[in-house]
């Protein structure tokens, strides 16, 4: 059974549409009212964002950009205070009940009961959800985690990557649609991160919609089909990853010559090139004003025996910092950083 059929089974018995979007935030706003004369905090200043169903979609920002206060608004853990919000089609204010069942969340905190063997954690989730025990499958999300042989085991007993899979088979339960992944691979070694990689390509291929936050930005960039960068409550970039990173038209060219040089060429000087510390010739540039052929053939010109080259791309990492970072750096790139679009 695929998600979208599990989770329109056990809430109303019948199949439906499918929604447009996994999740549909229109206006969204939460500002936190202080008291003692201090200023209220405006946590989310409008948030217009569509994540497209069955998509793995990265939701990314500084800390206190607004992501946790987003979480809690769609799992019915903060009250917004303006604007709306849609789980797999269903408004969380209209039906609230049914709208928490579309969503299930995995925290980046270990908050699990030390004397509970998986399976009892499984079911008494299972049982506040309210899934009656005829439509329970734990012994089957068990198995799916990689769990099954320590069904009855302590989770004291457990290894730190068997809590982090424990955790998100607690958020499988009530079988729903949409899965969010709160830093799922913080503090973990790199061959856990590769296999929960794995297991969240696994349960996306089942039809269930995973939105990824996390600070590992080649994590985001490997796994995500689309992102959104949100910063200071609001969203400064939502596109597909391969269009969001094709918006920063820049690329680095390395030189490595049979000598190293102890001075650049003016021709190579005039298109921007620079030494490194080790005599490499080393350009940034821009593919859409451009070309490769063209440093070449300026190194060929000027006699110079290349014996390697490399080139790179600017990866999310850049794309992040320079969205993110001070108002001055983000003004000194606004030509060359169109607006990406809120939507997708």
């Amino acid at each position: 059974m695929n998600a979208r059929a599990a989770f329109e089974s056990s809430t109303t018995g019948a199949a439906a549409p499918l929604p447009a979007y996994a999740i549909e935030l229109k206006g969204l706003r939460k500002v936190y009212r202080a008291s003692g004369g201090q200023p209220d905090k405006e946590a989310l200043k409008g948030i217009d964002l569509q994540v497209p169903r069955g998509a793995i979609f990265g939701l990314l920002g500084p800390n206190g950009a607004g992501k946790s206060t987003l979480i809690n608004i769609l799992a019915g853990l903060v009250v917004k205070t303006g604007g709306s919000a849609e789980v797999f089609g269903i408004d969380i204010d209209r039906h609230p009940r049914r709208a928490r069942l579309a969503i299930g969340v995995v925290p980046q905190e270990l908050n699990l009961d030390a004397f509970f063997s998986p399976r009892e954690v499984l079911e008494l989730q299972a049982g506040l959800y309210g899934v009656p025990k005829r439509a329970r499958t734990t012994d089957a999300i068990l198995a799916a985690v990689g769990l099954a042989d320590k069904a009855d085991a302590y989770a004291r007993s457990l290894s730190g990557g068997m809590r982090r899979r424990l955790l998100v088979a607690k958020a499988l339960v009530h079988h729903p649609p949409v899965v969010i992944l709160d830093e799922p691979t913080a503090g973990v070694d790199v061959e856990l991160r590769r296999q929960l990689w794995a297991h969240m390509r696994e349960l996306n291929a089942r039809g269930i919609t995973i939105v990824l936050t996390t600070h590992y930005l080649e994590e985001a960039e490997a796994m995500c089909d689309s992102i959104a960068i949100i910063d200071q409550g609001r969203v400064v970039a939502c596109d597909t990853t391969a269009t969001l990173l094709r918006q920063l038209d820049e690329k680095m060219l390395t030189l490595t010559l049979d000598q190293p040089l102890a001075r650049l060429p003016e021709r190579l000087a005039a298109l921007g090139a620079e030494l490194d510390e080790a005599g490499r010739i080393v350009v940034r540039y821009r593919p859409s004003r451009s070309r490769v052929g063209e440093i070449l053939e300026a190194a060929s010109a000027a006699g110079l025996a290349i014996s390697d080259l490399a080139t790179a791309e600017a990866d999310l990492e850049e794309l992040f910092l320079r969205l993110t970072g001070p108002a001055a750096a983000r003004d000194e790139h606004h030509d060359a950083l169109p607006r990406a679009r809120s939507a997708l």
